[in-house]
């Protein structure tokens, strides 16, 4: 650890204790900077891991390369980690750096004004603080989306979003739907389609679905990554795994490349040669070349919808009523559990804080027609305030 002193005592506010702001604190922390809060929303640390805890949670990166390069985890159960060992990991990190004690939970910043050189902070409970920089690890997957069908006050069954999942509601043996199918609804397609009596899946785009494998580590792998420091840290930038990156990269940036062509020979080939009946394949099949959208990355959806007890239904909904979902054709599908799966709220970024800098320019102005920051980190006119994850930082993200 860093132990030179700062030559200045800058105060620092760090607003998320998610993956992003945990780094932050911890980095500061081997920087030698002592004054810093970070201020979290919600009860404990760990943003979309803690919002999510649906069946079949599962992290689309493979396990060793989503670890902080400095804090290899030897311990993974599989190459994509579930949810919930993901917020472990990042539970135990906290708590190995002793950050606890620089957080102050259930505390959400509502406003931020840059006066006089200082950003003056308060919270939704009154709670009052400056700082000279603040930096919002924020995320953008923490504001539920709820999707515009009527009725869904109407439902008798069970209906939540899948970010506030009701795990005191049985599905063994029930009819539930799935609105929704983005990573979200296919995970949970995947994971329900072996306990679910009927399971519809409602999809109104298709998605072009990136095959990948999802095999559990044995203990004998474990032990060599135990042992092994080098062999841990070459995990976590695997060159298969590079390679992937690097060509997701290089098609999105150029989509007449030879990378993009290679992502829509592998997508096509998995459609093409997973789903036999040729009706479902068509309704799977986008209308849209690859990485228009985000990729789906599945191991076994292709698998899962095909079951006897799973359906995908294509034809656009009408409302929601209290048996079930009714489609615009006139179709009733009697459920149990409805599951919205509709996402979140991704360009809310810093929202529905009031951010106001230099002048009183508010940023809410300045993004009025669009989100947009500079090398997607920072702000003209809001000095000393920067984003771990701005507008457009996730576009060439592979995963």
């Amino acid at each position: 650890m860093n132990t030179k002193k700062p030559s200045r005592n800058l105060r620092f506010v760090i607003i998320g204790a998610g993956m992003a702001g945990i780094l932050s604190g911890i980095k500061l922390q081997q920087a030698g900077y002592s004054n810093v809060t970070i201020y979290e929303k919600a009860k404990k640390i760990g943003g979309t891991w803690r919002e999510n805890t649906y069946p079949g949670l599962t992290c689309d990166v493979p396990s060793h390369a989503y670890t902080y390069s400095f804090e290899p985890n030897p311990e993974w159960s599989h190459q994509l980690p579930p949810g919930a060992e993901v917020q472990q990991y990042f539970e135990g990190i906290t708590a190995k750096y002793q950050l606890e004690k620089n957080i102050q939970f259930n505390q959400e910043i509502s406003r931020c004004e840059f006066i006089d050189g200082r950003w003056q902070l308060e919270t939704k409970s009154g709670t009052k603080d400056q700082a000279d920089i603040v930096i919002a690890a924020t995320g953008v997957l923490h504001h539920p989306r709820m999707p515009d069908i009527a009725g869904i006050d109407d439902f008798d069954g069970a209906i939540f979003h899948t970010a506030r999942w009701d795990h005191s509601v049985p599905l063994a043996d029930k009819r539930i739907g799935v609105i929704g199918n983005g990573s979200t609804g296919v995970q949970i397609i995947s994971a329900l389609s072996s306990q679910a009596a009927k399971l519809i899946h409602f999809q109104r785009t298709a998605q072009w679905i990136m095959p990948v494998e999802n095999p559990a580590f044995t203990e004998q792998e474990k032990e060599a990554f135990r042992n092994d420091q080098a062999l841990l840290k070459l995990m976590q930038k695997h060159p298969d795994y590079v390679a992937s990156v690097n060509r997701f990269t290089d098609g999105v940036s150029n989509p007449d490349s030879a990378a993009m062509q290679e992502i829509e020979d592998i997508v096509l080939a998995n459609l093409e040669n997973s789903i036999t009946d040729p009706i479902l394949k068509e309704k799977l099949r986008p209308n849209y070349r690859a990485a228009c959208k985000r990729l789906i990355f599945s191991p076994d959806y292709y698998q899962a919808i095909q079951k006897e007890n799973v359906h995908l239904e294509d034809q656009a909904i009408s409302h929601i009523e209290k048996d079930g979902v009714r489609l615009k054709d006139g179709t009733l599908h009697e459920l149990d559990v409805i599951a919205l799966a509709s996402g979140f709220h991704a360009d809310q970024f810093m929202r529905p804080m009031n951010i106001i800098g230099n002048n009183g320019i508010k940023l809410n102005d300045v993004w009025a027609s669009s989100p947009r920051a500079y090398l997607s980190i920072s702000i003209p006119e809001f000095p000393n305030l920067f984003m771990l994850n701005g507008p457009n930082g996730p576009s060439a993200i592979s995963h």
